[in-house]
C-alpha cells in the first residue's frame, strides 16, 4: 500500500471517535492490552510523561516537549486529534513520523486488525509506542485522547502524571458532575508516581487527594508551586510572564509564543511539572533551555490552533476551543481585544451541549455558521436555528473554506475575524 492508501484504510476500516462519535468508543482496555502484547510492550523501553485534562492538555504536552527538546533529550510527542496531517499525532523532536513507518506498521498489523478489530485510536497509540521504541527516544510526552482511566494511553507507567484541569466535556462517557469527571481523569495516577494538578477546584480537590493517597503518589498543585502576573504581548509578538515562587522572582520576563491568555494556567502547570522532574526524577534543566523552549513552542513542536493569529489588519484568529470552559476563556480574550466589528466562523460536533455554549457568544457579531466535513458534525442549518434563539444571526455556509473566505471578504481592516468551535472546523481553514 502507498501512504495515501494506508490512510484510506485506517479511516475506512477502523472506527474513529473524532469522526463518528460514540460508536467508536471502547469502554475498556482489553483491545489495547492485546495490541500491547502483540507488539511487545514497547512503551516499557523509554520514559514517559502522561498528560490528561479537559482543556490545556495539548498545550502543556507541547510545552513540556519543547523544553525537553531544548534541554537535549530525544523527545517523543503523541497528541490528538491532528489538524491537517495524520502524522501530526506522532512526532520526535518536532518531526512528523515518517510515511514509510506508518505504511510498514499498518502492513505488519493486518493480522491483529482482522482478529480484534481495534479502534483508530487504539491502533495509533500502539503505533506511537512502537515508533518511539524503534527510534530510541529518551522520553515521550503522551496526551490522553479522552478521560484517563479507560484511555488507551493508560496502559503505561509514566515517570510523571499531569492533569491540567477539569470541566464539563464528553459527559456521556465521563460523568455529569465535576467529581465524576475528575475521577475518570484521576485514573492515570499510578502507584508511587508523582502527579501534578493544573487547577485546584473545591469539587475536584478531594477526588485527586483521595486518589493520590490511595496510590501513595505525591501530589503537587501548580498554583502552589508557582504564581504569575500576566504580562502584555511584547514587541516580538510573544506573551511575557513574571513567575514567582514564595514571593520571589524565579522566572522573570519568561516569554511564551502561545498567545492565548488562558495559557497562564498551562505555563504554571508546565513549570511545576519540570520542577517535579528535577526533584523526583533527577532530570537536569538549564534555565536558558526552559526560556528558549517556552519562547518557541510552535516552532519546536508544530503546535497550532491555540489563539493562533493568522494575520493582523484585519486580525484573524483561530482557536480550537470547543466546550464551555474553553470558549469562555477565548471569548473573554476576544472581549478585551480592540476591533470595530467582530466576525465569527463557527461550527460544532453534534454531541456538544450547544445551547450552553451559544449563550456565551456576543450578540453583536456577524456569524458564519458552518460544518466540518465529518459525519459527527452538527448541521449548519440546525446550528443557525439554535443560534437565532440566542440572538446570534448570520449566514449559513456549509463548506468551512467557503465560510472562511466569505467572512474574510467582509472583514474590514480594523475588524476581527475569529474561527472557533471545533478542531475540525479549524483544520479546514485554508492557509493553516
Amino acid at each position: 500500500m502507498t501512504y495515501e492508501q494506508t490512510l484510506q484504510f485506517l479511516y475506512a476500516q477502523l472506527p474513529i471517535y473524532q469522526r463518528v462519535g460514540k460508536v467508536a468508543y471502547k469502554s475498556d482496555l482489553s483491545n489495547t492490552l492485546v495490541l500491547d502484547d502483540y507488539y511487545g510492550n514497547r512503551h516499557r523501553e523509554f520514559k514517559t510523561i502522561h498528560v490528561a485534562g479537559t482543556n490545556g492538555k495539548g498545550s502543556v504536552s507541547h510545552m513540556l516537549a519543547a523544553v525537553l527538546q531544548k534541554t537535549g533529550y530525544k523527545t517523543g510527542l503523541y497528541t490528538s486529534p491532528h489538524l491537517k496531517d495524520f502524522r501530526e499525532r506522532i512526532k520526535i523532536d518536532g518531526k512528523l513520523v515518517t510515511k514509510e513507518f506508518v505504511v510498514d506498521f499498518v502492513q505488519r498489523s493486518q493480522a491483529i486488525i482482522e482478529k480484534i478489530k481495534p479502534s483508530f485510536f487504539e491502533l495509533t497509540v500502539l503505533m506511537a509506542f512502537d515508533y518511539f521504541a524503534v527510534e530510541k527516544v529518551d522520553i515521550a510526552v503522551i496526551e490522553t485522547g479522552m478521560g484517563g482511566r479507560l484511555d488507551s494511553t493508560n496502559i503505561m507507567t509514566p515517570i510523571l502524571s499531569v492533569i491540567t484541569n477539569i470541566a464539563y466535556d464528553h459527559t456521556a462517557f465521563l460523568g455529569n458532575t465535576l467529581p465524576e469527571i475528575a475521577g475518570e481523569k484521576a485514573g492515570i495516577i499510578k502507584e508511587e508516581i508523582p502527579v501534578v494538578i493544573g487547577a485546584k477546584h473545591p469539587e475536584t480537590f478531594p477526588v485527586f487527594n483521595a486518589k493520590s493517597s490511595k496510590k501513595n503518589s505525591e501530589i503537587y498543585f501548580a498554583e502552589d508551586c508557582f504564581q504569575t502576573n500576566y504580562g502584555l504581548e511584547n514587541f516580538n509578538g510573544k506573551q511575557v510572564f513574571y513567575i514567582k515562587k514564595n514571593d520571589k522572582d524565579v522566572y522573570p520576563q519568561l516569554e511564551l509564543d502561545l498567545l492565548g491568555t488562558y495559557q497562564h494556567n498551562n505555563i504554571l502547570t508546565t513549570l511545576c511539572a519540570i520542577e517535579v522532574l528535577v526533584r523526583k526524577q533527577h532530570f537536569t534543566f538549564e534555565k536558558n533551555s526552559i526560556y528558549e523552549g517556552l519562547s518557541n513552542v510552535g516552532q519546536l513542536t508544530g503546535l497550532r490552533g491555540r489563539w493562533q493569529v493568522l494575520q493582523y489588519n484585519p486580525m484573524i484568529v483561530l482557536d480550537i476551543a470547543h466546550n464551555e470552559n474553553g470558549l469562555t476563556a477565548v471569548l473573554s480574550q476576544v472581549k478585551n481585544t480592540p476591533y470595530e466589528h467582530l466576525h465569527i466562523v463557527t461550527g460544532f460536533v453534534n454531541d456538544k451541549a450547544v445551547d450552553k455554549i451559544l449563550d456565551l457568544f456576543p450578540r453583536e457579531a456577524t456569524y458564519y455558521f458552518t460544518q466540518a466535513n465529518i459525519p459527527r458534525a452538527l448541521s449548519a442549518d440546525i446550528l443557525a436555528k439554535k443560534a437565532k434563539r440566542f440572538g446570534l444571526n448570520g449566514n449559513i455556509i456549509k463548506n468551512v473554506a467557503e465560510a472562511f473566505l466569505a467572512a474574510k471578504m467582509n472583514t474590514q481592516k480594523n475588524d476581527m475575524l475569529l474561527v472557533t468551535g471545533s478542531a475540525f472546523v479549524v483544520a479546514e481553514i485554508p492557509y493553516l
